[in-house]
């Protein structure tokens, strides 16, 4: 398949992904890429060029939260991020849409997929 389809399908989703990941418990963003990229083989690999902006988009978007937690090893810190109301919200909806999407896209390909074996099964008669 064409790499610009399949950057499509990611490009589509990472939102919701991200909701998801952070959904589960609040998290950093190099928490979150290194999640992304423990399932690389299907998701390519995340990089931070592409997960900041998101994140930075949905906290202005006030789907997101954020708290920086300093560190006394290195003297860094981190940016902590949490779903608010309405991010736990539109989350919600974004799972009862692709529910819906892939359940359709499903019935497509059946469909599909049945329409393909009729003329092997007619020949064999």
């Amino acid at each position: 398949m064409s790499q610009k389809y399949i950057q499509q399908f990611k490009k589509g989703s990472l939102e919701m992904i991200l909701l998801c990941l952070i959904a589960r418990k609040e998290t950093y963003g190099y928490e979150i890429i290194t999640e992304l990229n423990r399932r690389a083989d299907v998701l390519g690999y995340a990089r931070e060029g592409t997960v900041y902006p998101i994140l930075y988009r949905l906290q202005k978007a006030e789907m997101l939260q954020s708290r920086i937690v300093y560190t006394t090893a290195n003297g860094g810190s981190k940016k902590y991020y949490s779903l608010t109301k309405k991010g736990r919200t539109a989350l919600e909806e974004m799972i009862s849409f692709w529910r819906d999407y892939t359940i359709c896209v499903d019935e497509f390909i059946g469909e599909l997929e049945l329409n393909q074996t009729r003329p092997d099964e007619a020949e064999g008669e």
